[in-house]
C-alpha cells in the first residue's frame, strides 16, 4: 500500500487543491477523489503558457479579458469533473466534486455593493456557474454576504462550498444556514455541502500575534480550532439522516515555512486529520506523502494534551484571529483575480 493509499484507508477522501488537467490525472491514478480551484490556482496554470490556443479561441470569439477568465476557469473545472464524473457515480454524489470559486472582487475593500447586494450576486452566480453540471460544487466565502447566500444555494439545489473558515462562529452560521435549507428541500437525499477550515494560516498567525504560547501549543492551533469543528459537525449531523456526508474539508494542509520554522514537517497536518472527512491537499504536498514511505493511521479524533488545550484557550482571541485571517485570505484571493486579468490582457496582445 502506498502512503496515499494508506491515507484514502483511514477513511480520509482526498481531494487535489489544483485543476491542473495532467495533475488531475496522475493524482485520481494515485487516489485522489475530487479537487478544489481557487483564482491563485488558474492564474498559475494560465500563466504555463499551456493554454494559449484555448485563450485565442475565446478571444476570437470576442469575450473580454474577464470573461476569458470565467470561461477559462469553467472549461478547467468542467475537465476536472469529467475525471471524477465516475467517482461521484460510484458514491451516489457523495464524492467525485470539484469546486468551482465565485467572484473574488465581490470582496474587495474597494467593492461598492453592500452586503445584501453581495448576497444577491453570489446567489446569482452560484445559480448560473452550477446550472447543468452534476458534480461541481460553487464556493461561497463565509463573509457577511457569502454566508447570507448559503440558504438560498442550497435550497435551490446548489451543492456549496462554504469556504475561509477559520472559526466556531463562521462555521455554526453556515451550518445552521445549511440546515434552514435542508428543511425546505423536497430531495433532502440530493444535499451536498462542505466546509472548508483553513489550518495552517492559523499557525502562521499565532506565530506573528501570539508568541506567548508555550512551546507545546505553538503550532497547535489550526489542528486543535479544526478538530474541535469536525466533531461538531459530526454530532450535529449524527441524527439528521441525511444520505449524503455534510463534510468537512480540512484545506491549507500544506505546512508554511515560517522565520521560527524554516524546514516544517510536510506531512503534519496531512496525519492530524487522517481518518475522515476530505483533505485538499496542493500537489507538493501530495508528493511529500508519496515519497516519505508513511503509513497513516486515524488521529482525526485524537487532542494534545489537556495542558496545551488550556493555554490554547487562555491565550487565543477567536475573534480577533478570524478578523486577521478573512482580511488576509479575501486579499489573496482578490489580487491574483485581479492578476489574472491583467495576464489575460497581456496575452491577448501577444496572441493577436
Amino acid at each position: 500500500m502506498t502512503p496515499l493509499q494508506s491515507l484514502a484507508a483511514t477513511g480520509t477522501k482526498l481531494w487535489l487543491d489544483s485543476v491542473d488537467p495532467d495533475l488531475i490525472k496522475l493524482n485520481r491514478s494515485q487516489g485522489a477523489t475530487g479537487a478544489t480551484s481557487n483564482p491563485i490556482i488558474i492564474a498559475g496554470l494560465l500563466n504555463t503558457g499551456r493554454f494559449d490556443n484555448d485563450m485565442k479561441g475565446f478571444f476570437d470569439k470576442g469575450l473580454d479579458d474577464e470573461a476569458v477568465a470565467w470561461a477559462m476557469t469553467d472549461k478547467l473545472v468542467k475537465n476536472a469533473q469529467d475525471v471524477f464524473a465516475d467517482v461521484w457515480g460510484d458514491t451516489k454524489g457523495d464524492d467525485g466534486w470539484v469546486s468551482f470559486e465565485l467572484d473574488p472582487l465581490l470582496e474587495d475593500k474597494d467593492q461598492k455593493k453592500n452586503t445584501v447586494e453581495r448576497t444577491a450576486t453570489y446567489i446569482e452566480l452560484g445559480k448560473k456557474w452550477s446550472a447543468g453540471h452534476k458534480n461541481r460544487m460553487i464556493k461561497v466565502p463565509a463573509t457577511p454576504g457569502g454566508l447570507g447566500a448559503v440558504e438560498e444555494l442550497v435550497a435551490a439545489g446548489v451543492a456549496v462550498n462554504i469556504t475561509l473558515i477559520f472559526s466556531e462562529r463562521q462555521y455554526k452560521a453556515a451550518r445552521d444556514a445549511v440546515y434552514r435549507a435542508v428543511q425546505r428541500r423536497s430531495d433532502k437525499e440530493n444535499v451536498k455541502t462542505v466546509y472548508s477550515i483553513f489550518v495552517s494560516r492559523v499557525d502562521v498567525y499565532t506565530e506573528q500575534h501570539v508568541s506567548n504560547l508555550s512551546p507545546e501549543a505553538q503550532g497547535m492551533v489550526g489542528i486543535v480550532n479544526a478538530k474541535r469543528i469536525w466533531k461538531m459537525n459530526k454530532d450535529f449531523w449524527a441524527d439528521k439522516n441525511m444520505a449524503r456526508k455534510q463534510e468537512l474539508i480540512f484545506a491549507s494542509t500544506g505546512a508554511k515555512k515560517t522565520p521560527k520554522n524554516p524546514n516544517p514537517d510536510q506531512l503534519k497536518y496531512v496525519a492530524a486529520f487522517a481518518g475522515s472527512d476530505i483533505e485538499t491537499n496542493p500537489p507538493e504536498t501530495n508528493d511529500a506523502i508519496a515519497k516519505s514511505g508513511h503509513t497513516f493511521t486515524r488521529l482525526v479524533d485524537q487532542m494534545p494534551p489537556a495542558a496545551v488545550l488550556a493555554d490554547i484557550d487562555a491565550k487565543v482571541d477567536n475573534a480577533k484571529m478570524e478578523e486577521v485571517l478573512m482580511s488576509e485570505g479575501l486579499a489573496k484571493f482578490a489580487d491574483p483575480h485581479k492578476s489574472l486579468i491583467k495576464l489575460i490582457g497581456e496575452k491577448r496582445a501577444k496572441l493577436k
